[in-house]
This record gives C-alpha cells, sequence and structure tokens, in this order.
C-alpha cells in the first residue's frame, strides 16, 4: 500500500514537494478515531522510544525526577544547561563524561553550537539518556560498559516495556544514531503506549516521566524546539519527536497519536500532529472531558494563535512569505 500524501509544501501557489506518511490519532476511550495509511506495520520510532525507555530505568532503580527525569526522557538542544543537568546524573553515580558511549556531537542549539570549540558526547542530544542509562546500570548493580548490548539487562528491560506499553511484540531490533538498541514497533503501538504513560497511576514510573516532561518541557528538547512550543501552547500535551519524520504525543484524557513520515522530512512531522491534535478534538469516545476543555475539545488555555503557527509554517523568497508547508490531513 502507497502511504497518502500528508503534507504539500506550497511556493508561489505551486505545489513542489508532498510528502507521503502514516498516521493515527486515537480517542479518549483508546479507538483509532483518525487513520492515514498504513499505521499497524512496524518503523523505528527512533527517539520517540526515549520515554519507554525511561519507564524502563525507573521500574529497574533510576531515582531521578522533575528536569533531570525529563531530559533523561528526552532529546535535548545540548544547551548549557542540559549539559550541566548531564553531568549532573553522571556525577550523582559515581560517573563522568568518559563512561559515555554515545558519539560525539555538536549541539542542535544554532547559538550554542556557534560557542562550542568542539564536538562532545555531552553535547549530543541523547547524552540525558545514556546517562541514565549508566546511573540505571549502577543502581541495579549491572556493568556499565556494555549497557548498550542488546542482551544486556538494561536493554532486555527496555524491549519488555516497549512490547508492553505498545501492545504488541516488537518486529525488529535495530541501532539507533546514538548506539542505542531501537526497537520497531508500529505508528499504532506508538500513539497506544503514548496513552498508557498519561493514564497511568499518579505515582507509576509512566506517569512519572510523563509529568516530568509536561511540567519541564524544555529540558525534553530546547528552549526554542517545536515540541517545547507544542507542550506550551497546549495545556497537558505530551509530545515526543524522534528522527526520520517521527512524532509521537497524547493529551491528559488519554487521546493520542503517532506520525511517521514516508521520506524522513523532519519540516513534515509537527504540521501532521497539530491536525490530529485538531482532529481528535471531536473524538472523546467514552472517556471524553477529563483533563480539561469541552468534551471533545482542546484543553482549557490552548493558545490557538501559537497551534496555528506550528500547524503553518511560512516559506520565504527574499524577503518575503511566498508559501507555505501544511498538513493535507482532515481536521
Amino acid at each position: 500500500m502507497i502511504n497518502p500524501v500528508l503534507v504539500e509544501v506550497e511556493r508561489s501557489g505551486f505545489v513542489e514537494s508532498r510528502h507521503r506518511g502514516a498516521a493515527v490519532g486515537l480517542a479518549a476511550d483508546g479507538t483509532a478515531a483518525v487513520r492515514a495509511g498504513t499505521v499497524d506495520e512496524p518503523i523505528f520510532p527512533r527517539s520517540a522510544n526515549k520515554p519507554l525507555q525511561a519507564v524502563a530505568m525507573l521500574r529497574s532503580g533510576l531515582d531521578l525526577e522533575g528536569e533531570l527525569l525529563a531530559l533523561a526522557a528526552g532529546s535535548h538542544s545540548g544547551e548549557d544547561f542540559h549539559v550541566e543537568g548531564v553531568e549532573k546524573i553522571l556525577a550523582g553515580a559515581g560517573l563522568t563524561a568518559d563512561d559515555l558511549r554515545c558519539p560525539e556531537s555538536w549541539p542542535i542549539d544554532p547559538g550554542t553550537s556557534r560557542t562550542c570549540e568542539e564536538p562532545s558526547r555531552v553535547r549530543m542530544n541523547c547524552s540525558g539518556k545514556h546517562a541514565a542509562m549508566l546511573a540505571t546500570c549502577v543502581a541495579a548493580g549491572w556493568p556499565t560498559e556494555s549497557y548498550l548490548d542488546p542482551e544486556h539487562p538494561l536493554q532486555i528491560a527496555v524491549r519488555g516495556v516497549v512490547e508492553e506499553l505498545a501492545g504488541e511484540r516488537a518486529a525488529a531490533t535495530g541501532v539507533d544514531g546514538c548506539g542505542a538498541p531501537l526497537f520497531a514497533i508500529s505508528a499504532l503501538g506508538v500513539a497506544r503506549a503514548y496513552r498508557a504513560l498519561v493514564l497511568a497511576a499518579p505515582d507509576a514510573p509512566e506517569c512519572l516521566v510523563a509529568d516530568a516532561m509536561r511540567t519541564h518541557p524544555q529540558w525534553t528538547s530546547g528552549t526554542a524546539r517545536e515540541e517545547r512550543r507544542l507542550m506550551d501552547a497546549v495545556p497537558g500535551l505530551l509530545v515526543k519527536c524522534g528522527a526520520e519524520g517521527v512524532d509521537a504525543f497524547a493529551l491528559a484524557d488519554g487521546r493520542a497519536g503517532a506520525v511517521k513520515i514516508d521520506d524522513g522530512a523532519m519540516r513534515a512531522r509537527t504540521p501532521v500532529t497539530v491536525a490530529l491534535l485538531r482532529a481528535l478534538a471531536g473524538h472523546t469516545g467514552e472517556g471524553g472531558g477529563e483533563g480539561g476543555g469541552a468534551p471533545g475539545g482542546l484543553p482549557d488555555g490552548t493558545d490557538e494563535d501559537a497551534l496555528e503557527e506550528l500547524a503553518v509554517v511560512e516559506l520565504r523568497g527574499g524577503n518575503a512569505v511566498v508559501g507555505v508547508i501544511r498538513s493535507v490531513v482532515p481536521s
């Protein structure tokens, strides 16, 4: 099956590019209310897996909370406060940056990158996760040198949590860009997993991760990233992106969704996510109305202007706006 076009790029009234993909939105009762494309075939969620990995780490003995837990579940921009957080996680476990096995990288944040003299492991966007994985190994008494081995006790625990929350078996095991094991599940499974995060009991690891991310969105991405802007715009929204055009989200009442862009274009994912959020505003299932706002609507306090800026991205030609990147998923 060829997936449908989810995003069009229009310049000067001419559609010059199209992005195909799959997208699914779950109503509050867990039923698939919005579907576009093949949503039950396995994909690599990439960094959208990080909140699930963080749940596994908490279950295995990791002792983090607040912004440091958000950092462990995020893909940070390499800003100075992110680096300080990574170093704090490592120091708490009696470790240093030399113990990290993620690759060296420049910061994602452009301003920070201009001030760095060289790439480093702590600036790499996955270093929060890697520091937390090492801290988990120390807490559990597991070896730290081999923490990225798919047969390491930590990675076995991660796979178990991914499969449990997604409600399906991992179809394949790969290696993520940071070197960590990566488990393939469907977009539908990703949406189910995010729904499980927000609906868990208040003291459950799933809820602790979701709450940390929603309370400290700048620690899961950065001060100017789209995920942070989305969570600021929609109260109670949990969002995490993944490389190669992946987005996953959930609202407090259990409405959830996932996006995978076929060609991996990161510019296409956020407009589709906003379209899904708006489409789900009319679908509550049996659990609608929880988490604030009118039943079926977006939560009270949603910044519609900020949401629109993320839904329709302006394209410039010279000094003028000459086009847009917009979703064509019905909203």
